[in-house]
């Protein structure tokens, strides 16, 4: 069984810097796309990161662009998602997801992920 467990939340100033983890369990995930969500109080979950498991390929949400880096370590099983520049509208819930047929074009639709993790907190505060 297929398991993500995220950690590496907590709570920032605007401008800092945090580094979400997703460890991946249960399964191989060569051939998977990987992706963070995060949901906001009130608000719908949004895609902010994809990144194929297999050649490293990386999509962002428009809103993160230029600020969150995701990467993989597959030796680890690990996602990450490097967060910079952090602004209050960060602020939200953030999912690791998994789509174990890497569709394509890379999608934010959290339809298509197969599996998902029990999310981490970010505050971004002053």
């Amino acid at each position: 069984q297929v398991q993500l467990v995220e950690s590496g939340g907590g709570l920032v100033q605007p401008g800092g810097s945090l580094r979400l983890s997703c460890a991946a369990s249960g399964g191989t995930f060569s051939g998977y796309r990987m992706a963070w969500f995060r949901q906001a109080p009130g608000s719908e979950r949004e895609g902010v990161a994809t990144i194929d498991w297999n050649n490293g390929g990386t999509t962002y949400g428009g809103s993160v662009t230029g600020r969150f880096i995701i990467t993989r370590d597959s030796a680890k099983n690990m996602v990450y998602l490097q967060m910079l520049n952090l602004k209050l509208e960060d602020t939200g819930v953030y999912f690791c997801a998994a789509d174990r047929d890497n569709r394509w074009p890379p999608l934010f639709d959290e339809d298509v992920y197969d599996y998902w993790g029990q999310g981490t907190q970010v505050t971004v505060s002053s």
